[in-house]
């Protein structure tokens, strides 16, 4: 057959080769290569991404603050004993930690608790809490304040403060009475809450414990202390 092959034979099958695609450099990709695929910019999600960054840096500045806020309170600057009112030259200012449990009184209310009565001895560098202060001086109703003149060496060696409860014990004899003395029939204890003590020992050698009892106990134990014959019995202290 005129225009074959030379052979006889059918002749040859064209494949056509493709037309080469430009690679990134401009150079053809060869066969079996893939372009890559162009990346598509999802603005929902870098919106999203932001909003959670911000969201992030104002949790932890909330959570720094809450961690470090610190209010002006009231504090203590001078010495100011169970039963006294509290003065503005006994007060100033400072900047503390607040928390739970943390008990203390709002610099902008010292207008409120100047004149107020201290229910326990303030002493300086402590901050004022409302378990401090009272609006009148005792003794209150129910209440009757009895001075009890003691030795020294009758009291606690760790002292005594406001806010311990005692119980005053009769204790005839208990200063050198004779033994054939006639001793009197001792009374009942009498419960009372320590109101203040003094700090010193007065000229006569004695310390004053300002005890406050029931009302209709205050008699009874005013006569047993004139007598000394008696013993102090810490039953609870001030926390």
């Amino acid at each position: 057959m005129s225009g074959g092959q030379p052979g006889g034979g059918f002749g040859t099958v064209f494949h056509p080769e493709p037309d080469p695609v430009p690679g990134a450099n401009g150079g053809p990709i060869r066969m079996g290569q893939l372009r890559p695929l162009p990346r598509r910019r999802r603005p929902g999600m870098i919106a999203l991404a932001v909003a959670l960054i911000g969201a992030g840096i104002l949790g932890g500045a909330a959570l720094y603050n809450n961690l470090n806020h610190q209010v002006p309170v009231l504090l203590v600057t001078a010495t100011v004993p169970a039963g006294s009112r509290l003065t503005a030259a006994d007060l100033s200012t400072t900047s503390v930690t607040t928390g739970p449990g943390v008990r203390v009184i709002p610099a902008r209310q010292e207008g409120q608790v100047v004149g107020l009565v201290a229910t326990t001895d303030l002493q300086p560098g402590s901050l004022l809490s409302a378990a401090d202060l009272t609006s009148s001086l005792p003794p209150v109703s129910g209440q009757e304040l009895v001075p009890i003149p003691v030795r020294p060496s009758e009291l606690p060696a760790s002292g005594l403060a406001a806010g311990d409860h005692l119980l005053v014990v009769p204790a005839p004899g208990a200063h050198g009475a004779s033994s054939s003395a006639v001793l009197p029939v001792p009374g009942r204890p009498t419960a009372g809450v320590v109101l203040a003590v003094t700090r010193g020992v007065g000229q006569d050698g004695l310390q004053v414990v300002d005890l406050l009892v029931p009302a209709g106990d205050g008699a009874a134990l005013a006569k047993e202390a004139a007598t000394g014959e008696f013993a102090l019995v810490v039953t609870s202290r001030q926390p």
